[in-house]
C-alpha cells in the first residue's frame, strides 16, 4: 500500500475512535456512567446507515437514520437499569452487545448474517486519492462538530448537573433534580455519536460483518479514554490518536522487524502493560481534567453543598 493512502488511513481511523471516545467521556467521564456496550451502538448505527443506503436514501439521511436508531437503542436499553445499582447498567449494555451481535448474524436476509453486507459508496469523485480526501474531510468534520457539541455540554449548566450526579448522585436527587431523567439524555447523546461514528466507519470500509464489532471493539475505546484522560474531551481523542497508532503501527512491525510472536497479539500485551501503568502511576490519565475542568467540577460541588444548607 502507498504510505500515504495507508497514513490517510489510519487518520480517518483515529477520526472514528476519537468519535467513540468522545461519547465515551461524555457518559464516563462527565456523568460517570459505565457503558461497557459501545460497540452495539457503533454496530447499530453502521448497520442502519447500510441498509437506509440500500433503500437509496441520500447520505445524510442514512447518517441521521444511524445517529437516531443508536440513540433510540441506548436510552430502550439502559434506562431499565439506570435506576438500579452502576454496575447494572455496565452489566446490561456489555450483554446487550453480544445480544445485538447475534441478532445481526441470524439475520441473512436482511443484514446478510456472518456473510456481512456491502455499503454503497458515496464519493464517486474519479479517483482513488479524490475519494480518500473527501472520506478524511467528513469524518473531521464530523470530529470536530461533535468536538464542540460535547464541549459546549460540558461548561454548561447541563454539564454541571453531570459532574454532580458523578460526585454525589444522593445529594442531587434531594435537591429536587431526577439523576434518571440527566442519565438518560446523556446516554442518547453519547449513543447517537457512536452511531455516527458507525455511519462514518460504514461508508468508508464499504463492507461491514458481525465480526468487526467485538467486544474488543468496546475495550479498546476504554483503555482510549483511561489513558487520554476521563473527563476532557482533549484527553479523550489523545487517547485514541496514541491507541490507533500503536494498533498499526504494532501491524507493520512485522515487515520491518522479526518477532517470536504474531503482532496482533503483541499489541494486546503492550495495551495491556500501558493500562496497567497509567492506572499504578498517572490514574487520571495523560491529559486529567484541566483548570476548566476541574473548576467545573469544583463548581458542582459548591452547588451540592450551597444548596443543601438553603
Amino acid at each position: 500500500m502507498n504510505p500515504l493512502f495507508y497514513l490517510a488511513d489510519t487518520l480517518i481511523f483515529i477520526g472514528i475512535f476519537a468519535l467513540l471516545s468522545l461519547s465515551l467521556n461524555l457518559e464516563f467521564g462527565l456523568a460517570g456512567l459505565g457503558n461497557f456496550g459501545k460497540v452495539a451502538f457503533f454496530m447499530a448505527g453502521a448497520y442502519a446507515y447500510t441498509l437506509l443506503a440500500h433503500a437509496s436514501l441520500p447520505f445524510y439521511l442514512c447518517l441521521l437514520g444511524g445517529i437516531v436508531v443508536a440513540g433510540i437503542l441506548g436510552i430502550a436499553v439502559t434506562l431499565p437499569a439506570l435506576r438500579l445499582r452502576e454496575d447494572y447498567l455496565a452489566i446490561v449494555t456489555l450483554a446487550f452487545g453480544e445480544i445485538l451481535r447475534t441478532i445481526v448474524k441470524a439475520q441473512e436476509n436482511l443484514a446478510g448474517g456472518v456473510r456481512g453486507i456491502t455499503v454503497p459508496r458515496i464519493f464517486h469523485l474519479g479517483s482513488f486519492r479524490a475519494d480518500t480526501i473527501a472520506n478524511i474531510e467528513l469524518t473531521l468534520s464530523c470530529l470536530i462538530l461533535c468536538f464542540l457539541v460535547v464541549q459546549a455540554l460540558a461548561h454548561s449548566p447541563y454539564g454541571r448537573v453531570l459532574r454532580a450526579i458523578r460526585e454525589d448522585e444522593v445529594a442531587v436527587k434531594a435537591l429536587g433534580k431526577n439523576p434518571v431523567f440527566f442519565k438518560a439524555t446523556v446516554l442518547f447523546i453519547g449513543s447517537s455519536i457512536a452511531g455516527l461514528a458507525g455511519g462514518v466507519f460504514a461508508q468508508y470500509i464499504n463492507f461491514i460483518d458481525p465480526s468487526m464489532f467485538l467486544p474488543s471493539v468496546t475495550f479498546l475505546v476504554w483503555m482510549m479514554l483511561i489513558l487520554g484522560g476521563a473527563g476532557n474531551c482533549w484527553g479523550a481523542m489523545l487517547g485514541a490518536l496514541v491507541v490507533e497508532l500503536m494498533n498499526r503501527g504494532t501491524r507493520i512491525m512485522k515487515d520491518f522487524i522479526t518477532l517470536p510472536v504474531d503482532p496482533n497479539n503483541l499489541q494486546y500485551i503492550f495495551f495491556g502493560l500501558i493500562v496497567i501503568l497509567i492506572l499504578l502511576f498517572r490514574p487520571q490519565g495523560i491529559l486529567p481534567e484541566g483548570p476548566i475542568q476541574t473548576a467545573a467540577r469544583k463548581e458542582a460541588k459548591q452547588w451540592i453543598s450551597s444548596s443543601s444548607t438553603e
